[in-house]
């Protein structure tokens, strides 16, 4: 019954789902746990992803800190398949992130980083303290091809995200020349250098497909308000992407 009470809407929950920490190479030292988390409470984030390149190293590092925060860490990886694209892989439980790692683990060429080149792959603790480095070559492609890639994330309850499909570099429409259109695909991402509208412009047969921005973080000023969501997610398997980056159970 209605008794005149003003009825408010829920407080929008924001996300951004492609973050980097130090483990990636070509993120900057400051990509630490505490800064990270410390950052997504200022910006408002209720959740974010943690999307390392081929690896999941410090996913739980960042869990733990962002636990004092309210704030939810959904573990991921953005995995570079075969055919040199990136994929956003993102999971309901770090067991799940770590079942995908044995498989990328298995299919990365046995090449040693060269921290000069390409920077430091570090592994850190909750509290930021170094706990090793990660010795194999993580920026190189995997020998798992793209739909390989979708079958086995979703065979594991994940779901897979194509990233930066706007970019001329590792994008799944740079590398195939199109999407197919059967392929189990829970978004695209757009580069925050081309906004949705302007994606739907260059790319028309991109139209029918969920279309959402991430920050793809590798500083700490990059990271933003990307997803503007109306629920908490109940799983990955539920974030059915809307038109305007929203979702819907």
């Amino acid at each position: 019954m209605d008794d005149g009470a003003t009825q408010q809407a829920p407080p929008m929950l924001w996300a951004d789902l492609h973050i980097h920490t130090v483990a990636s190479p070509c993120a900057e030292i400051e990509m630490l746990p505490s800064l990270i988390v410390g950052r997504a409470a200022a910006l408002g984030l209720g959740c974010i992803a943690i999307t390392d390149h081929n690896t999941t190293a410090n996913i739980q590092a960042v869990a733990r800190c962002a636990s004092a925060y309210g704030i939810r860490v959904i573990p991921g990886m953005e995995v570079q398949t075969r055919e040199e694209v990136h994929l956003l892989c993102l999971f309901d439980t770090i067991e799940q992130a770590f079942a995908w790692q044995n498989i990328v683990d298995a299919a990365l060429p046995d090449m040693k980083n060269r921290d000069d080149v390409f920077g430091a792959q570090l592994v850190v603790d909750e509290n930021d303290g170094f706990v090793r480095l990660i010795e194999r070559m993580l920026l190189i492609a995997a020998d798992i091809s793209v739909d390989q890639t979708v079958l086995e994330v979703n065979r594991l309850g994940g779901i897979v995200i194509a990233a930066h499909i706007d970019r001329q570099a590792y994008s799944i429409i740079t590398a195939l020349g199109f999407i197919p259109p059967d392929m189990n695909l829970a978004a695209l991402e757009v580069s925050r250098a081309t906004t949705i509208a302007e994606a739907k412009k260059r790319y028309p047969f991109v139209q029918n497909w969920p279309l959402i921005t991430n920050s793809d973080a590798h500083r700490l000023d990059e990271m933003c308000r990307s997803i503007p969501l109306e629920h908490e997610i109940a799983s990955v398997r539920k974030l059915m992407f809307g038109k305007q980056g929203s979702y819907t159970l």
